[in-house]
């Protein structure tokens, strides 16, 4: 009669039928309604504008998450810098401070050698070459030595390919930069390039790069047409060069804790709005660069003898590419012959 009562707990109170049932199964449930509508809290920091395709991008990745999730996920999304810096960012990250972000590929190159691949010169034909490659082996082999150090790599989002710009002599052919003062990012691969063209390869933070060129600390510098446009680098050089030397990207990355602690079916529908955000932050960027040309076109146009813009023919990319490709061997015991490779036979 005990377990009856215990166990079954029919009981009848001023009419209504009452059961009770096992006390572990209903624990379970109420704990199992309760993962069903826990809400996530995803904070994605950035250090670019909400106006650039990247801040597009995680704007809509957070749009998306939450509509796919039905609220469960929530994406607040900090741009510019405002919770955290690219700096600090692994840091954050593995405090689960922040759960996820996208840092340039620069940022990356102290924790794995090898993803000084993306700064290798003319190594990528065009951009659907470029994103064969991210999407393809190689961006996986990458994405897999970042989750050895404890992040979670997820998709590979542009900023642009570089183009020279200068206030000496145009550099159209790779002699013309002799003897150049060019501003690069810390890259190992970079002060070969410039060397291999005989420039003298300066190393300048980012924020001074403005007044740099400006005072003739430095001659030129290499940077995708966003940087040129948007931090106005065009009202201090004489020229720029649309050679796509180089490339310039983020990838983004999440925090392991937050990831592992994240139950599966979110985890399917965050890459479903992130496959969407990376889709869009592609095209944007592409058409991102289409518009700031015909905006430095136009600058150059009213401003007649303080801009010129030079394209590159085929043959003057040739010899680009010949002085280019000679260095690569120089990159083998720091990226791998075989990474170096692979990439380049991606079809």
């Amino acid at each position: 009669m005990n377990r009856l009562l215990k166990c079954v707990g029919a009981f009848l109170i001023g009419g209504f039928f009452v059961a009770c049932g096992d006390s572990k199964s209903d624990s379970k449930m109420e704990s199992s309604a309760e993962n069903a509508n826990k809400v996530y809290t995803i904070k994605f920091a950035h250090v670019v504008s909400a106006g650039s395709p990247k801040g597009k991008a995680a704007d809509l990745f957070a749009k998306r998450a939450g509509e796919l999730s039905n609220g469960r996920l929530k994406v607040e999304v900090f741009p510019s810098a405002q919770l955290v810096d690219d700096d600090k960012v692994f840091q954050e990250l593995k405090r689960n401070n922040i759960q996820m972000a996208a840092p340039s590929f620069s940022k990356f190159t102290p924790i794995v050698k090898e993803f000084n691949l993306w700064d290798v010169p003319f190594i990528f034909r065009d951009n659907e070459h470029l994103h064969k490659v991210m999407d393809g082996e190689v961006g996986q082999i990458l994405k897999d030595k970042i989750a050895q150090k404890g992040f979670i790599a997820l998709d590979y989002w542009d900023s642009g390919f570089k183009q020279f710009s200068t206030n000496k002599n145009p550099i159209v052919l790779p002699s013309d930069a002799k003897g150049q003062k060019i501003r690069i990012m810390s890259s190992k691969v970079l002060e070969e390039q410039m060397k291999a063209i005989g420039a003298n390869p300066q190393n300048i933070n980012f924020g001074e790069v403005y007044s740099a060129l400006q005072t003739g600390v430095v001659d030129g510098a290499e940077n995708p047409l966003s940087n040129l446009y948007n931090s106005r680098f065009y009202e201090v050089q004489k020229s720029i060069t649309m050679t796509n030397h180089g490339y310039l990207g983020y990838l983004v990355v999440a925090s392991e804790k937050f990831w592992n602690e994240l139950p599966e079916d979110l985890k399917g529908i965050l890459k479903q709005a992130l496959d969407e955000a990376t889709r869009f932050e592609r095209e944007e960027s592409e058409r991102d660069e289409a518009v700031l040309l015909a905006n430095l076109e136009k600058y150059a146009k009213d401003n007649e003898g303080k801009l010129t813009i030079y394209t590159l023919d085929e043959a003057q990319k040739a010899k680009w590419q010949e002085v280019m490709v000679a260095i690569y061997p120089k990159f083998y015991d720091l990226i791998g012959q075989d990474l170096i490779q692979k990439t380049l036979d991606t079809e």
